[in-house]
Parts: C-alpha cells; sequence; structure tokens
C-alpha cells in the first residue's frame, strides 16, 4: 500500500509463556508470615553469631561466601519466584551443631588448633562481640527501614498517580479548546479534504507530538447530484424539494443544504406510487399494513427512530416497497428543537468502503461494484413537507400535546420522486498520532475524534471533537516534555469519511487488524461529544462501567446542579463501531445531551442536520461542557494507560449477561443456568486473580501481563457472526436505554410472532448460549492456568 506504508509502529511483542505463581491464604503456615516472630528473630541471631564464630575460626575465612547469594537478588526482590515449601522454621545453633558432629569427616574438616594464649582468646572474643554490635545496629536500621519505607510507598502509590493526573489535566482551559474550534470552523468551507487533516497534523505536531501519520485510502463515496431531489404531487402537479421549499423558489435561492438532503448510497432514479405510512416501521407495524394494503412497489412513508434505519429498511424492501420518504416526527424532538424545515443526510453504509466490503482499501485490492446498498430509492424530507402532502397544519400542537404526523388510511396519496445522486472514487484520509509507552509500548489505548470530510454533510459536531482532543494532546505533551511517559501506549486518530459510514476507522482496522486485535485495550470515543446542555450521557462497555460511574459522581459532586446520571451499554454512532463489533474493545463516550432528547425514540441521531458553529457556541457559550468532557475522558484515558492492573471489572459483564435475560422471556432456562456458571467463575476470577490491582506487592510483572492479557480480551467471546442489519455484534450492547434483553433475541421474538416457525428464535438463542458458555469457559482457563502454574512452582 503506496499511501499506508506509515502504519503502528513496531513493536517487540512478549512471549507467551508466562508464569503466575497464586499464593493463597490458606497456604501460609505460621512460620511464613513476611515479618519474622520474636522467637525467630532470636534464633536467626543465635545463627547468625555461631555461624560467624565458626566462619572466624576456620582456615580460609578470607575466602568467605554467602551460600545464599544465588536465591536472592535485592534489585529484582518483586520477581523473584517464592517457593513457600523453601520457608522453614529457624532451627537452633545447637542443634546444627550437633548435627555436624555426627558426621564422620567432621574433625578431619573442621579442625581447630589450640589457643595459644589466653590473651589471644580474650581478643577474639572481643573482635567477635564488635562485630555482633555492629551487626546487630545494622539489622534494626535495615528492617526498621524495609519495614517503614516500602509499606509507605507501597500505599501511597494510587495517590501520587492520581496527583499525577490532576496536575496533567488542570492545564485543559476551555479558553483554548474555544480558539482550537474556531480556528477549525474557519476551515469548514474547504473543498480539500487533506487541507483539514494537515491543518490537524500541524496543531498536534506544534504541541509535540512525535509520531503523527496520514493514512490515505481510496474509496467509493455516494455524493449527492448536480441538482436536489424532489418529490411532486401527481393530483396537482406541485412539485417540492425535500425541505418543503416549491421546485420553482428554490432554483432562485439554491443552497448547500439542499443538496446534501439525501441518503447516502441509496438506489437512484424515478418512482410514481402510491404513499403508504407505514409509521416507525417495525415488524407489527408492517404486518398491520400488509392486511390491508398491497405494499409492492409503494412509497412508504417511514419516522425515522426507535430502531436501526438499516433493520426498518431491510423489512421494508423484504416486504416489497419501491421507495421510501423518510422524516423525524416533531412529537419526537425536544420542544426547544424547532427543525420542521431542516433537511438531514444518511448513510445507509453499514461500514468501511462499499467496494471492498470486509478488507482494506489499500492498492491492488479487487473493487466491487456496489453504486447502491438497498434497491430502495431513498430520500429524507423535512416534516414541513410530510405536513404538506398529507394535507395538514405544521403546528400540530394543541394544549401542550403534540399530535404525530400520520396519513389517514382513507386518503390515497400518489407522488413521484426523483432521486439523484452520483458515484466516485475519493481519498479519505485519517490522522493517526502515536505516544508510545514505557513499559507496555505494544498495548494501545486509542482515542478518536472525526474530522469534516469535504465531501460530506456532517454539520459543525466534528469541530467540537476535533478541539477536545486537541486540548487533551496538548494538556499531555507538557508533561511529556517534563520526561514522563505512560505504560502504555496512546493512539490519537482522526478520523476521515465518517458521515459516510464511518469509513475511515473502518478501513484503518481492516488494514492492521491482526495487529489490533491483539494490542488495543480500549477505545475513547470523542464523536460529536456536545449534542444538549442538559445532562451527561456517559456509554461504556459493562468491563467499564464501574471505571465511568465513579467519574461521573466525581464530576456531579464538583457541580451545583447535576441530575442523576446512568452509564450504560447500547449502541451509540461514530467510529467506535468497527472497535466495538469486530474487534471486541472494551469502549467509552461521554457527551452531553438534552435530557428529553434521552426520553425520546432512540436512533434518531442517525440523522445528521446542519448544526452550524453559532449552534455548538450557543448550546456551550463558555466551552465549560467541552473542557469537562475533555477532563472527564482524559482521566479515564491516563488510568488505563498508566495503572498496572487495567481497571477492568469481569463480574460486570456476568452481571450484564443475568440482567439481559430478565423479564418475561420464554425458554430462557438454559440460558440462565450458563449465565450462572459465568457469574460464578467471574467472582472467582475477580476474588482470587484480581489482588494485583489492590496490593502492589502482588504484582509480578509476569502476573500482571497475563492478568491483564485476559482482562483485555473479555468482551471477544460475545461476537455473534449473524445479526440483523443496524444491530451490533456485540450482543453486550442494548439497542437503547429502555430496553435491557439482548437485542438479537429481542428481535426474534418479534419475528416469531408473525412466522409460523421459531427457527430464526431458536438460531438467536443458540448464539447468545454459545457466547455466555464460550465467556465461561475463557474464565475458567484462566483460572486453569494459573492453578497449573501454581502447582507446577510448588
Amino acid at each position: 500500500m503506496g499511501e499506508n506504508e506509515a502504519g503502528l509502529p513496531n513493536t517487540s511483542l512478549q512471549g507467551k509463556k508466562m508464569a503466575y505463581q497464586k499464593v493463597n491464604a490458606d497456604q501460609r503456615g505460621p512460620g511464613h508470615s513476611q515479618y519474622l516472630d520474636n522467637d525467630d528473630l532470636q534464633a536467626t541471631a543465635l545463627d547468625l553469631e555461631w555461624d560467624m564464630e565458626k566462619e572466624l575460626e576456620e582456615p580460609g575465612f578470607d575466602q568467605f561466601q554467602l551460600d545464599s547469594t544465588e536465591n536472592q537478588n535485592l534489585e529484582n526482590s518483586e520477581t523473584v519466584d517464592l517457593s513457600l515449601d523453601s520457608i522453614q522454621p529457624a532451627t537452633s545453633p545447637k542443634g546444627r551443631f550437633q548435627r555436624l558432629q555426627e558426621e564422620p569427616d567432621y574433625a578431619t574438616r573442621y579442625a581447630r588448633s589450640a589457643p595459644k594464649s589466653n590473651h589471644c582468646s580474650f581478643c577474639r572474643l572481643l573482635k567477635i562481640l564488635c562485630m555482633a554490635i555492629i551487626l546487630f545496629i545494622f539489622g534494626i536500621l535495615i528492617g526498621y527501614y524495609a519495614h517503614e519505607n516500602c509499606p509507605s510507598n507501597a500505599t501511597s502509590s494510587g495517590t501520587i498517580d492520581l496527583q499525577l493526573y490532576q496536575e496533567i489535566l488542570k492545564t485543559i482551559q476551555a479558553e483554548d479548546i474555544k480558539k482550537s474550534f474556531r480556528n477549525l470552523v474557519q476551515l469548514y468551507k474547504s473543498e480539500d479534504d487533506m487541507e483539514i487533516s494537515k491543518e490537524i497534523e500541524t496543531q498536534w505536531t506544534s504541541l509535540g507530538l512525535e509520531d503523527i501519520q496520514f493514512v490515505n485510502y481510496s474509496v467509493l463515496l455516494n455524493l449527492p447530484g448536480p441538482f436536489p431531489s424532489s418529490v411532486t404531487l401527481s393530483s396537482s402537479g406541485q412539485c417540492f424539494h425535500p425541505n418543503g421549499q416549491p421546485c420553482s423558489e428554490a432554483r432562485k435561492h439554491s443552497s448547500q443544504d439542499l443538496l446534501y438532503s439525501y441518503a447516502a448510497y441509496s438506489a437512484k432514479g424515478t418512482l410514481e406510487a402510491e404513499v403508504i405510512d407505514v409509521s416507525y416501521g417495525n415488524a407489527d407495524d408492517l404486518k398491520r399494513i400488509k392486511k390491508m394494503k398491497n405494499v409492492t412497489n409503494r412509497i412508504a412513508l417511514l419516522k425515522l427512530g426507535k430502531l436501526p434505519l438499516l433493520y426498518k429498511l431491510s423489512l421494508l424492501e423484504k416486504a416489497g416497497f419501491g421507495g421510501v420518504l423518510l422524516y423525524i416526527d416533531p412529537c419526537d424532538l425536544p420542544k426547544t428543537a424547532n427543525l420542521s424545515y431542516d433537511t438531514f443526510m444518511v448513510s445507509l453504509n453499514p461500514g468501511g468502503d462499499p467496494s471492498t466490503p470486509g478488507y482494506p482499501s489499500i492498492s491492488g485490492s479487487f473493487r466491487q461494484n456496489r453504486p447502491n446498498l438497498t434497491s430502495l430509492l431513498v430520500q429524507p424530507i423535512s416534516a414541513s413537507l410530510v405536513a404538506k402532502l398529507i394535507s395538514s397544519p405544521n403546528d400540530r400542537t394543541k394544549n401542550g400535546v403534540c399530535s404525530p404526523l400520520e396519513l389517514p388510511n382513507n386518503e390515497e396519496r400518489i407522488i413521484n420522486m426523483q432521486v439523484e445522486t452520483v458515484t466516485k472514487f475519493k481519498t479519505v484520509t485519517n490522522v493517526v498520532g502515536y505516544l508510545k509507552g514505557l513499559t507496555s509500548p505494544d498495548r494501545y489505548i486509542i482515542v478518536g475524534s472525526h474530522h469534516h470530510t469535504a465531501y460530506s454533510y456532517s454539520g459543525q459536531e466534528w469541530a467540537s471533537s476535533t478541539a477536545i482532543i486537541t486540548a487533551f494532546i496538548r494538556s499531555l505533551m507538557l508533561r511529556v516534555k517534563r520526561g514522563w511517559r505512560p505504560n502504555r501506549s496512546i493512539v490519537f486518530c482522526s478520523w476521515g469519511g465518517t458521515a459516510f459510514g464511518n469509513i475511515g476507522s473502518y478501513e484503518w482496522g481492516e488494514d492492521f487488524k491482526k495487529v489490533l486485535q491483539k494490542n488495543v485495550v480500549a477505545y475513547v470515543s470523542l464523536h460529536s461529544p456536545i449534542r444538549g446542555n442538559l445532562s451527561l450521557y456517559s456509554v461504556a462497555s459493562p468491563s467499564l462501567q464501574q471505571l465511568v460511574a465513579e467519574k461521573n459522581n466525581f464530576n456531579c459532586s464538583r457541580r451545583a446542579q447535576c441530575p442523576d446520571t446512568n452509564v450504560s451499554s447500547v449502541q451509540i454512532q461514530g467510529d467506535a463501531n468497527y472497535f466495538i463489533n469486530h474487534l471486541g474493545v472494551p469502549t467509552l463516550q461521554f457527551a452531553y445531551e438534552d435530557i428529553k432528547a434521552l426520553q425520546g425514540p432512540s436512533f434518531l441521531s442517525e440523522a445528521l442536520f446542519p448544526n452550524h458553529a453559532t449552534k455548538i457556541e450557543e448550546m456551550d457559550p463558555f466551552f465549560s461542557l467541552h473542557e469537562t468532557i475533555t477532563k472527564l475522558s482524559g482521566e479515564v484515558i491516563l488510568q488505563i494507560a498508566n495503572e498496572p492492573v487495567l481497571p477492568f471489572n469481569a463480574l460486570d459483564i456476568a452481571i450484564e449477561v443475568q440482567n439481559s435475560l430478565k423479564g418475561d422471556q420464554p425458554n430462557t432456562h438454559q440460558l440462565l443456568a450458563q449465565a450462572t456458571r459465568l457469574r460464578d467463575s467471574a467472582e472467582l476470577f475477580q476474588s482470587d486473580e484480581m489482588r494485583p490491582a489492590n496490593d502492589p506487592k502482588e504484582r509480578v510483572p509476569v502476573r500482571v501481563r497475563m492478568l491483564n492479557d485476559i482482562l483485555q480480551d473479555m468482551e471477544k467471546s460475545f461476537l455473534v457472526q449473524q445479526v440483523p442489519p443496524g444491530f451490533y455484534r456485540n450482543i453486550l450492547y442494548h439497542l437503547d436505554e429502555k430496553t435491557s434483553q439482548f437485542s438479537i433475541l429481542l428481535e426474534a421474538w418479534e419475528r416469531c410472532k408473525s412466522l409460523a416457525s421459531n427457527e430464526t428464535l431458536q438460531e438467536a438463542m443458540s448464539e447468545v448460549l454459545h457466547s455466555i458458555n464460550s465467556a465461561q469457559v475463557y474464565f475458567k482457563a484462566g483460572l486453569d492456568v494459573f492453578e497449573s502454574v501454581l502447582l507446577g512452582k510448588n
């Protein structure tokens, strides 16, 4: 790959054979304590005195050596494998002396010459006494400092780390983020994708980030045509553009936003047919409508939300529809959002370059001819145009109650829809910067933002994302310049092509998949961090929920008004998709959201509205929310990158699995039984093997490395092969906050209601069962490895 020569840095991978000695409390005898009892101390002192006297009297005293030198390395005391069986209670000097005398050749080997005089004997005793006193004082000093200083350092290491994190984060200032945001906004109208990428690279380089690379991919993009799409009423001949503006007026006042009101990778062409209101387009809606009307080659009037768009389109396509008019009902939006006349863009691309599905778009790759990803003509339209199509007033609020838009069943509307798009190969650029770790440079924490792609229509949210990641890099590099580095490597990524289906991140992930599968520890998403200003909205993998909740609570304690925040594992938009669904990487994201938006239907964020810079600054005029997101994300990044043991929670995964099987779900007894076994294994693993996280004295490097390898791969067991379109392959993530069950089981139960066969349900339950079993075997295998190593040591 010519353009991708600069990839991940070369790393020396540690060997896979690891030893882990587990010391159980019940294996420690009375004589095996860390500090000797008083009796043992006295016996040891007598031992030392007797040995010294014997050695001083031996002829070869000038060749004196310690027998235990080979077994004790004070400089590497943490890595020494201690065998408990070798620690025996001290025996008396008299007993040892008697055993030596019983040896046949004792007299010949240790014969002493008779003392020459009493004066010599007195001098010899005086020397021994002085030596004993000196050694006794020296031993007291060693014992004092070993007892006082070492525990103090161990217990204070966590405090020192927290102080370090706070020193780094306190340099993050809202004013700096605001300046960076405004500088980036100036590049919004650039027609060259590379210009924005170079600006980001220049900023990161000026801050001190050393290894920054451009990773380019030539990908297939579906762009709007030269003219806006249109919808024409057959009865009156009135022509409208997607925003509800008459076609005649639009010719006089053209707008770039109007062109970008389209569905990327939709089929293109013209269709004249009856419009059928399918509401949200779920299985029940379609079942009801198909009983009433013939839907073949008809045009569906579809509301965005509640379910993934790709899933709903697959149902409509299977039912036989020919086109879709997609809109957002104003009743589903917060009252503060007046988007009735706004157009929006959606992408029908599940991820990556459509011409190279499942493999990277590098030089020489086979290119498939896929100009569209569905047979449906799909056109996003504004709510004001829907009101005109159904002859309804724009304002449908009466007495404070909003009436949803709907087409009466007894009325027939025939329209002509025209969709114009152009398919071209374009270059998408990723900006990737590396901060190499000190002790584990082959383990990566990926921090992902996205930048504006000139061919897309992604509003101004990218500027917030890029300004936040730049602010964290600034604060981090100030500390790095003073000699500090994190233990693990941090990889900063600004993705291109996000609006078209996370193309940049998918292609990079597919390009370096083998390396990333082994080395990525976590992904921190900064996608669309400011969507409101009322509630902190946190999404995290089950293994990271506890860590994220701690940060939420700390943030609330510093704010006068902080609503109750919840951490959940739900599907999110953005470039985290590939890392969650194809690599099983633990992921987290902080964002500010409107509370009423959270209470409304999910998946409305699939629509990309033209949020201009003024809108972002209206929501956060002082950029204090930007600063909070930067600090929250930054502290989590520092903990994951620097803690000796990864701050992941194995038990929370098992609890999440059990919670996902609660409810009135039929035939789940086998799944519940397997989930119980998973929880038992997770509890044993967490209680028995996670001690190094809390006890620095047990952090033997080999043991910690093997433990971290298990922690970072826990979620990979929950990746399933086949899921409905738009659903996550990682089944630990739910569709939204309102559903707690496994998403693939929910979908299978819905389909089972409309089908005579329950084959789909059985397949979904089998997928879940195999995932739970795989996770349980994974934890048990880890425990077995530790146990076998322990037995081998003993």
